[in-house]
Order: structure tokens, then sequence, then C-alpha cells
């Protein structure tokens, strides 16, 4: 059994508590030369122009076809350190939309969620709770929409990890971008791992821990109580902490995980899903003691 009494989450992801906390404020102007390579020539036209016209600098730099109305946009995002990818970022992680397209209309529809899920758990006062996002059947879009709700919620600004603990196809390593050799089943099933977590790049609150080798024994491990304990460690050294989970098509993975974890939101696919399937997997909850908070029909 994994011992997790020296076990520390910040040190896990090869960080120091309080690195990437603080942001030097920047101006908009700064953010844009830099991102766009602008020449010294080039930052004074966009700074006359400025003046002229009475424009800001964002402006200013478009009007003259030196920056994008993109570009603008992801200055203000860091200005304001509000986590958005670059353009040159997005086709590598096309899930992503609440980070690639943070004021579209799939974005704005996450952070609605995720006032809910605020009011629902995390009153003042509340249990702390670990949320497993759970679904009836393969393709629902879980994955995709654990990964999104754990942006926006690094989005407000308090540490989000995120963990992959669908140990039967696991995706958030290829929805990220990030390194899978080593991760959860790893430390459920006792092995030394070393920065198993690992920080979201351009999102400095966001951090994940993959599953890592898949398993042949995915759900002795969720059912061991190294799992268990490891949750509430987590949940120690992070604000908000969002699990994915196998689809309950394939077992009770998703149930055991959703009781660890203290809370569950169901994800179905609008006009795929089965009625019958839904409901044998609340009902199959509801004898947990997790506390169900909510259920969400995927459109996209």
């Amino acid at each position: 059994m994994a011992k997790f009494k020296d076990y520390n989450a910040t040190e896990a992801a090869g960080l120091a508590p309080d690195q990437g906390a603080g942001v030097a404020d920047r101006s908009i102007g700064s953010i844009i030369a830099e991102t766009r390579n602008l020449s010294t020539d080039q930052v004074e036209k966009v700074l006359a122009h400025q003046k002229a016209k009475g424009v800001r600098f964002g402006e200013a730099a478009v009007a003259l076809g030196y920056a994008s109305t993109d570009d603008v946009l992801f200055a203000l995002s860091q200005q304001f350190h509000y986590p958005y990818a670059a353009e040159g970022n997005r086709k590598a992680n096309p899930e992503l939309v609440a980070l690639n397209q943070p004021f579209g209309v799939q974005a704005e529809s996450f952070r609605a969620i995720r006032s809910q899920i605020m009011m629902r758990l995390f009153n003042e006062g509340q249990e702390r709770r670990a949320i497993a996002v759970v679904s009836p059947d393969s393709g629902d879009g879980k994955t995709y929409f654990a990964a999104n709700l754990a942006v926006t919620l690094a989005q407000l600004g308090g540490r989000t990890l995120l963990v992959d603990a669908d140990l039967r196809g696991p995706r958030q390593h290829a929805v990220f971008g990030i390194d899978n050799s080593a991760g959860l089943s790893g430390i459920l099933s006792g092995r030394a791992e070393s920065k198993v977590i690992q920080q979201v790049a351009g999102v400095p609150s966001l951090f994940v821990l993959p599953v890592g080798i898949t398993p042949p024994n995915p759900l002795e491990l969720v059912e061991r109580p190294a799992f268990g304990l490891l949750v509430r460690e987590l949940l120690s050294k992070f604000d908000h902490v969002v699990v994915d989970t196998p689809a309950a098509q394939y077992g009770s993975d998703s149930a055991v995980i959703a009781a660890r974890c203290g809370a569950a939101l169901v994800v179905a696919r609008q006009g795929r899903s089965q009625v019958l399937s839904l409901q044998d997997l609340v009902a199959n909850l509801a004898e947990t003691p997790a506390k169900l908070a909510g259920v969400i029909f995927n459109e996209f």
C-alpha cells in the first residue's frame, strides 16, 4: 500500500509553494510589443498614432497592422492575470475551449456551470470535497468537460488540480499535452513516483495528475484505501480538485471514485445518452456518500 504521510503535492509538482502566485503588472503596450516582437521604430509609430487619434495602444497597433485583435485580447488577459492561450498554441490543445476561446459561447457555459458548482459545493463552512466527473457512456464528453471545468476553476485564481482517474482509457495527458510516463496508477500501486503532478503551461494555478501506465486492475486500485487517503491529501494542498473517471458502462469505477471524492457531477450527451442508463447511474450514485452536484447535458 502506498504511504502518504510524506507525500507533498507541491513538492511533487516540482514547485515552491508560492511559485507562479505573483505576476508583475505590465502595460498592454509592453505585452503587445513583446508578443509581436515590435521594433523600437514600430512602437514609436504606434505611440504617435495613439496620441494623434486619442485611442489606446492596442487600437493603434491594430490600426497600423502591427497587431491583431487577438493580440490585444491576449495582452489584456496577461494584464489581468486571466489565463488565455496564445493563438499559436491553440491547435495543440483544441478541446480546451475555456482556454483557447475564453470569450466564446462554450466558455461562457462552463463559467455558468462553475458558478452553480461554487454555490452548491464550496460555501463557507461546508466539508471540502473533490468533484468526480462521471458519465453513463463513452463519448459523452466527460473528459472534455472535466478539462474545461478545471480551466475555469483555475481562472478564478485558486490552485486547481485535475486528476485523471480514468485508469481504463486515460486522455487528459493528451488533452493538455503533458508527459504520461508516471502518475496516479504508480502512486496507488505503491511505486515511488516523483513530480507526477505537472503544471499546465500558461496557467499558473492549474495542475494535472495523469494516469501514468494504464494498469490491468483499475477497479482494485481505486477501491484501495490509498486512493481515499490521496484525495484527502490533495484537498489539503489545492483549492479545487476535479477528477476524471471511466464511463459507467465499463463498471463501478466511477461510483467508487465519486464516493472517495465526496461529490459527483454527471455528464450526459444531448440526443445520445439513454434515459435508462442515466437513471441507473444517478441511482448508483445515490447509494454512495457522494453529493450529487447536478446533471449536465453536453450539447457540444
